[in-house]
């Protein structure tokens, strides 16, 4: 027991100081270079292949995969990034994580690491120390790399004292054919998850397979295992952010379960090739194995998957779409390169559907401001100014899209009716991007009110409800009957209510005046009138719509 002990304390303090070392590293590199590294991620163009250099470029200098699909998913959160650039830059980091495999496989076994690794570890100590010299991220690199060779060293020391007496359970794992396989990427799975580092995982199966602990095949399942566990990083990294973020983190856990499910099933030329690779005995170069392993199954899934960046980006947008009143990041709309007349029909449906959606935009933006007004809670109205913005900005980026999308329309060649109604469905998108621009108007009011701490009568409040309630039903008109030609009847219903709100509207703003008059606070009432005149455009805008869709056929 006392062995055993011994054993699991010394193994732990070695894990300690491998994992710590490599976080050090790490932690010390991207402070160094980590505004370069941003602003080269910042850049990234449309090209697939200077995505997937990019990921590789950093990966290598920072040492950690794990890092820089974090830094991917943040930057796709911040709309720096989009969802197609990732996936390449996705790729790249994963064959740049392969580099500490080798690093480790050159350097960790064939010289005395500890002779290097403590003068090193003194080095960084050293410009950590002197402020003056204004190395300290290289310093705490460096002493992150002393600590990682020091922990390799460590970790290899112990390991000749676990032998086969001790250790007969591996041999029961490893011996049972493709049950092994199974048994090994689990392991390596959940090793990865636990340490959260591939890289370290990797480090872990060197030293154990350059002792004797692990067979080739039962080495190699458990790298394959650590690049699935490796995306549990991103995964947590994704939780809370916007849908694109989220499936950024997507297409790094598709990549990897996708490319170790091909390694499985051509597990066997797959280790013939590394074979071929690395020439002599498995046992005599067992950790140049494992490295050329972990770097052939990166560039081989990099290269089946590469062509099809696209694709992979399509499949995360079906398989993640956004939660209820969320907004995407960015909106697209592509026009489809023919001219044949049986296309022009479904190119105008299309362009229905997305004025449909376009107008559930508007219509939720307004729900959100009447939430506000009917609750009237300071810290509710605060946080629905991030929304309202996200709205707004979607709403922007439809319009423009659309509107090109439209005036892509006319080329076809069409009837007369369906030229005429794309022409109203122009002005119908923007007058659907003014409504959006005027809720938003409203949310800035609302939130200014709260900021100044203005104060409102409770009864002024209350004569707002069943205006809020008139533009509120005019709004659903407009969005049960979006698309339809309105019949006279209806138009005439449109009327009525654009003259009910405009009568509400100058009744609100005599009773404002008269107040201003008898000495209220000018800036709570210059306020209140500006909403009364807002929401008051949002009629307009509903009924110019209406007429719209009257002219219609």
């Amino acid at each position: 027991m006392m062995i055993v002990a011994t054993f699991i304390f010394q193994l732990i303090g070695s894990l300690g100081f491998l994992l710590y070392g490599m976080k050090m590293m790490s932690d010390g590199i991207q402070k160094s270079a980590g505004e370069s590294l941003h602003r080269i991620l910042g850049f990234m163009t449309g090209n697939r292949i200077l995505s997937v250099l990019t990921g590789l470029f950093i990966t290598m200098i920072i040492q950690s995969s794990s890092a820089t699909t974090v830094m991917v998913v943040s930057f796709v959160n911040a709309g720096l990034l989009t969802l197609q650039q990732s996936v390449g830059v996705i790729f790249g980091a994963n064959i740049g994580t392969t580099i500490t495999a080798w690093i480790v496989s050159f350097f960790g076994f064939k010289f005395n690491i500890s002779a290097f690794a403590v003068p090193l570890f003194g080095l960084g100590f050293i410009l950590t120390s002197i402020k003056k010299i204004r190395k300290e991220s290289i310093g705490e690199a460096l002493m992150g790399f002393g600590l990682l060779f020091l922990g390799l060293d460590l970790l290899s020391s112990i390991m000749p004292t676990v032998n086969a007496d001790n250790m007969t359970f591996l041999s029961s794992l490893t011996n049972r054919g493709e049950l092994s396989i199974a048994i090994g990427i689990f392991a390596g799975l959940a090793i990865t998850i636990l340490i959260h580092s591939s890289s370290a995982a990797t480090a872990i199966i060197l030293t154990m397979s350059y002792n004797g602990l692990l067979p080739w095949e039962f080495a190699a399942a458990m790298v394959l295992g650590s690049n699935i566990g490796t995306t549990i990083d991103a995964v947590i990294a994704s939780i809370g952010t916007k849908v694109n973020a989220r499936r950024a983190a997507l297409v790094h856990v598709l990549f990897n379960v996708a490319g170790t499910v091909i390694a499985v099933i051509c597990f066997k030329p797959l280790l013939a090739l590394v074979d071929i690779l690395v020439p002599g005995p498995i046992q005599d170069s067992m950790t140049t194995h494992i490295a050329m392993l972990h770097t052939v199954f990166n560039v081989s899934n990099t290269i089946i998957f590469l062509p099809f960046t696209r694709q992979i980006a399509r499949l995360t947008e079906q398989i993640i779409k956004p939660k209820q009143n969320e907004t995407p990041d960015t909106y697209k709309l592509e026009f489809p390169q023919t001219g044949q007349k049986e296309h022009a029909a479904a190119a105008v449906v299309r362009a229905e559907k997305e004025i449909a959606d376009m107008t559930t935009v508007a219509t939720r933006m307004f729900q959100r401001i009447r939430e506000s007004f009917r609750e009237r809670n300071p810290a509710d109205i605060m946080a629905g100014k991030e929304a309202l913005a996200a709205d707004e900005s979607y709403a922007d980026q439809m319009q423009e899209e659309l509107s090109k999308y439209l005036v892509h329309c006319k080329d076809l060649p069409l009837t007369e009716n369906q030229s005429n109604n794309i022409s109203q469905m122009l002005r119908i998108v923007d007058e659907l991007e003014s409504m959006t621009d005027d809720c938003y108007s409203v949310g800035l009011l609302l939130n200014r009110s709260v900021e100044k701490k203005m104060s409102f009568a409770p009864e002024d409040l209350e004569r707002l409800d069943p205006y809020i309630d008139l533009v509120n039903r005019f709004l659903e008109f407009i969005r049960s009957n979006i698309n339809r030609h309105l019949s006279t009847e209806q138009l005439e219903e449109a009327r009525t209510l654009e003259d009910q709100i405009d009568l509400f509207r100058k009744n609100l703003k005599k009773v404002a005046r008269k107040r201003l008059e008898s000495g209220a606070d000018v800036k709570s009432e210059l306020l209140y009138i500006d909403l009364v005149r807002h929401l008051e455009k949002i009629g307009d805008r509903a009924f110019s719509i209406s007429e719209a869709l009257y002219l219609t056929k």
